[in-house]
């Protein structure tokens, strides 16, 4: 495998993009506004400007063996439709968004290709205009294929496979739900969060709620849970904030539609009453309306 493309230059894809530079046929795919506005501003990582390769969707001399999507959740169908031209019989595609229906939505789309199940975890990273920090603690859990293990160990890429992707997915999504959320909307760290004995009560009627889902779509393990989530947290380090903290401090966007909406969407489905998340959700949103006058209006 050497010709990668990968979609999103946010913080996982630059993380990602700055680690294959220079070790294979790398290009990173944008439209041509975001090609202008590489070309004038170039990423950086960890203080260091990045050159790279890109790519435009209406190419059509490039098949890819890996595709990388790191978009936010709002990008992934215009990454989904952009990637058309570079999926071939035998490219592999993995999904580093946040949320667990991505894999399903492309594998929709391609069933020519393999879809793999997959994930990033690790310390969050800076991101600041278009450039990003990361400290390198990161890895990404991915389900077990042969090629991505060569590919990986021979670049030195950090990853894990578990034995149960499925569960491993929903315990990331879980995390993401009652720590990114709650973050976002009291304007705290993972060390004040992690300190907090209110926010541990809070954060155990959210992932009761999301339990539930999870045991509808067929994840196994579940009574682990609430404990594999909560450790999960107490390894993150003091200082750093959530993504979605950070989007709101810097008025962006938030991934709100696929954590608590997503739940909310599945409660009902599910006949599951999901209060928790309508409350994170709603006041999310009132975040995200507040952000768009004080940040955007004339």
């Amino acid at each position: 495998m050497k010709k990668i493309i990968i979609c999103g230059l946010g913080a996982v894809g630059l993380t990602y993009a700055a680690k294959f530079k220079g070790k294979c046929d790398l290009r990173i795919l944008v439209d041509s506004d975001r090609l202008e506005r590489y070309s004038n501003n170039k990423p950086v990582f960890n203080g260091k400007t990045m050159d790279f390769e890109y790519i435009l969707p209406e190419k059509k001399d490039f098949t890819a063996d890996l595709i990388i999507i790191a978009t936010k959740a709002q990008g992934l169908l215009s990454a989904v439709k952009n990637i058309k031209n570079f999926v071939g019989n035998n490219t592999i595609i993995i999904s580093l968004l946040n949320g667990v229906s991505s894999e399903e939505i492309i594998a929709s789309e391609y069933p020519q290709a393999s879809v793999l199940h997959s994930y990033f975890i690790g310390h969050s990273a800076v991101r600041i205009g278009n450039s990003v920090t990361q400290d390198g603690v990161g890895e990404i859990v991915i389900e077990k294929n042969p090629i991505i293990i060569d590919l990986f160990e021979r670049y030195e890429i950090n990853y894990s496979c578990p034995n149960d992707i499925l569960y491993s997915m929903w315990l990331k999504y879980t995390m993401n739900i009652f720590s990114n959320q709650t973050s976002a909307i009291l304007n705290m760290t993972f060390g004040e969060l992690k300190r907090n004995e209110a926010f541990i009560g809070f954060a155990k009627k959210i992932i009761a709620e999301v339990c539930l889902i999870a045991e509808k779509r067929g994840v196994n393990n579940l009574d682990n849970l609430e404990r594999d989530a909560l450790n999960a947290l107490s390894k993150m380090c003091d200082d750093g904030k959530t993504s979605m903290h950070q989007d709101i401090l810097a008025g962006r966007k938030t991934e709100v539609d696929i954590f608590a909406g997503e739940i909310i969407r599945l409660g009902k489905k599910y006949n599951i009453e999901t209060p928790y998340n309508q409350v994170l959700y709603d006041l999310i949103k009132i975040k995200e309306e507040d952000n768009e006058h004080r940040f955007y209006s004339s």
